[in-house]
């Protein structure tokens, strides 16, 4: 039976199984890019990386999408990054939300981008782009990461600078955390590029791995699969060509069943 939430506005009816959160805050990045903070139920677990479906009711029906969650397990609050697609089924709603509003959420979280998934090792790559960083965002504020690897390396690939901003205030907001600065200390490392301006680091990822240049920039060696990790999320084109350089390093893809040297989250478009 559907249940009645009374909001500022109106009455929103929701599904029999979802939940129903109030927004809390709303940072617009860009034109393109925002992010949103909302309530977090008693009840919800998930682990730090996988997904949930978000949505709205539109036209009288729930209408939802794979959203990463970008704050981690620990958190009492619901992070998430998106972009906004002028057209786009759900996005050009969501993209319109503000502090009050009501969001629904189903309630089993899932994904691939999770630690068990992958064997022990040393170093962790997290190789993004656009809003495929936002599963790495949960991760890289989890104190399990840093107790699991001994560097941790995100990259993070968009067309233009301005999009870029939402990691370095990830990076910030670490630093500015008492209890977190400690815990990661220099583990982490931020790779950040642009493809369409200027910037002291740019070019495709996939190009960086290959000629060998965001090892040199870095100061680590090239990919080992005795020692490095990598959890990929981003565009179709980007998790192909970066599995195909993985591989060739001698990495093995893995799964929440069957953990290996890297993983990829497939249900993420964008």
């Amino acid at each position: 039976m559907n249940a009645p939430v009374k909001t500022d506005n109106a009455e929103l009816i929701v599904p029999e199984g979802v939940y129903a959160e109030t927004v809390l805050s709303v940072t617009h990045y860009t034109d393109h890019l925002f992010r949103f903070r909302m309530t977090r139920p008693a009840g919800f677990r998930f682990r730090s990386g996988e997904f949930a479906m978000i949505g709205l009711m539109v036209e009288g029906k729930p209408l939802y999408r794979a959203y990463s969650i970008a704050s981690p397990s620990w958190d009492e609050e619901l992070e998430f990054f998106s972009i906004k697609v002028p057209n786009g089924p759900l996005t050009q709603h969501l993209q319109r939300i503000q502090p009050g509003d009501r969001v629904l959420m189903r309630k089993k979280p899932t994904g691939t981008l999770v630690l068990d998934a992958l064997t022990p090792g040393k170093r962790l790559y997290m190789f993004s782009t656009g809003t495929g960083i936002a599963p790495f965002a949960s991760l890289i504020r989890d104190p399990e990461t840093y107790e699991k690897f001994e560097e941790v390396i995100l990259t993070h690939t968009c067309r233009d600078v301005a999009e870029l901003k939402y990691g370095f205030d990830l990076a910030a907001e670490i630093k500015g955390d008492e209890m977190l600065s400690e815990i990661v200390g220099d583990k982490l490392k931020h790779y950040a590029t642009a493809t369409r301006e200027d910037y002291p680091f740019t070019g495709r990822i996939t190009d960086l791995i290959e000629n060998g240049k965001l090892f040199a920039d870095l100061g680590v060696p090239a990919l080992n699969p005795e020692i490095d990790r990598a959890m990929i999320c981003g565009s179709t084109a980007m998790l192909k060509d970066t599995k195909a350089l993985l591989e060739q390093a001698g990495l093995t893809e893995g799964a929440n069943n069957k953990p290996a040297e890297f993983v990829i989250e497939r249900a993420f478009v964008g």
